[in-house]
């Protein structure tokens, strides 16, 4: 009875121990086939691909890391630190994540990647049971990591990111651990700074040459913050497009830089006031058709420019013959000198001169100037022989536009040359003295009546 228990006791001893090598010699082939180089089913890449850890798959696929880990696995073993999907999708700060998955930041992103793998199989039964106990390991990026535990919670950490999945997937090639948020190494940290700062510096654009304004013939400057209303900054005759001689496109359309009025509006209103009111229609004729006088005047007083228009009517209108029309240029030149850049109404100008008795406005036409004065109880422009009365005072008064109606067309005073008086003088030429002589001895000789002179020889 014992010996038969005891040869049972041998045979069963002699089973374990052939189950043993069995199972290690299935170790030592799946281990020689997988550092052969060819990656089976079971290897931890093929987990780490097939995972729920998808965001950390796809940065190694765009990384361009698997051929690089199937050499690694070829040779030892690995452990996987994977961030869960929220760590790279939500808590990624935005700007860092566009500056990993840049095509220029590629050696960062591989640096990244690799510091969250440890060429040896860590699991979690080797882990460091407490704070003071810690170990380190190198990654592939050649840079260091720091593991830890906590033994009164039980809790796992690698640097200070806690461990949420320890042996998430574990193979016979290597294990994956989840952890709570992403390892960020110094070097990639450093790199993301100094890229940070230099285009926070690059953003800063060169200053160029200086450009010049073509209304001005200026240097163009930027122009000083000005208060809603208050008066434009530049004179009236630097806001000015240049007239058609010099660049015919027209001005610029309403609505200025400060949006102070709708300018475009207000002329449109007093052009049709212009005609409303009749006798006027040959000055909204020319504003609107000839000229682009209206689109500039719009624009002038969308910056808040002030206007005072001396309006001729049809009659005087009339007498304008074909060549004061025709000329390049010439409608506008008539136009400016009938526009003041003041406000002026028919009270303020009465006043004027009654006060000073003659009164100079300037005009858009540089660089004349309009000559007011007192005359019949009204206004009157213009000198003797090309003036006129105002007329219909007071058309169109808005504040910003203002429309006086005249019964003449008014030219500046044309510079009369002074003509430089030429003197003319005669040269007077002297006789030599031998002549002088010679014709009175002729004379003499003719007449020979005097013995006196039949001595003188010629």
């Amino acid at each position: 009875m014992f010996f038969n228990s005891l040869l049972l006791l041998l045979l069963l001893l002699l089973l374990q121990i052939s189950c043993s090598r069995f199972s290690l010699a299935l170790q030592e082939n799946s281990s020689a086939t997988v550092r052969s180089g060819q990656i089976n089913s079971n290897s931890v890449l093929v987990a780490l691909l097939d995972s729920h850890y998808t965001e950390l798959a796809e940065l190694v696929e765009k990384a361009l890391l698997l051929q690089t880990l199937e050499e690694t696995v070829g040779k030892h073993n690995i452990t996987i630190f994977a961030p869960k999907n929220e760590a790279l999708e939500r808590d990624l700060d935005p700007e860092f994540k566009r500056f990993l998955l840049e095509p220029g930041n590629l050696k960062s992103l591989q640096t990244l990647l690799l510091y969250h793998i440890v060429p040896a199989k860590i699991d979690r039964h080797s882990w460091p049971k407490s704070t003071s106990a810690l170990t380190h390991h190198f990654t592939l990026s050649n840079e260091r990591v720091e593991l830890s535990g906590d033994d009164s919670s039980g809790e796992k950490f690698i640097g200070s990111a806690k461990v949420i999945s320890p042996n998430a997937v574990d193979r016979p090639d290597g294990v994956i651990h989840g952890i709570e948020q992403l390892l960020i190494p110094r070097s990639v940290q450093q790199d993301f700074n100094n890229r940070r700062s230099l285009r926070s510096i690059s953003a800063v654009k060169p200053e160029g040459a200086p450009e010049v304004d073509p209304r001005t013939h200026r240097l163009k400057k930027p122009a000083p913050p000005v208060k809603p209303g208050a008066p434009p900054v530049l004179p009236i005759y630097d806001a000015m497009a240049p007239g058609p001689s010099l660049a015919p496109a027209p001005a610029p359309g309403p609505g200025g830089p400060h949006h102070h009025f709708n300018g475009m509006r207000q002329v449109k209103d007093f052009i049709q006031t212009l005609i409303q009111y009749g006798g006027y229609n040959e000055m909204a004729d020319i504003l609107v058709n000839l000229t682009s006088l209206a689109t500039e005047m719009g624009r002038l007083v969308s910056e808040g420019y002030v206007l005072t228009v001396l309006a001729p009517n049809d009659e005087a209108m009339a007498k304008l013959t074909t060549d004061q029309l025709s000329e390049p240029g010439a409608p506008e030149q008539i136009i400016y000198y009938h526009i003041i850049p003041e406000y002026q109404t028919e009270e303020s100008m009465y006043n004027a001169v009654r006060r000073f008795g003659k009164v100079s406005y300037d005009t858009l036409r540089l660089p004349h100037k309009v000559l007011a004065q007192e005359a019949d109880g009204s206004v009157r422009f213009g000198h003797s022989d090309g003036s006129a009365y105002l007329f219909d005072p007071d058309i169109y008064t808005d504040g910003r536009i203002s429309v006086q109606g005249i019964d003449g067309v008014l030219f500046p005073p044309e510079e009369k040359a002074k003509e430089e008086k030429k003197t003319i003088k005669v040269a007077t030429v002297k006789p030599r003295r031998g002549k002088l002589l010679e014709a009175a001895c002729r004379m003499l000789v003719a007449i020979g009546q005097d013995s006196r002179f039949t001595s003188c020889r010629l």
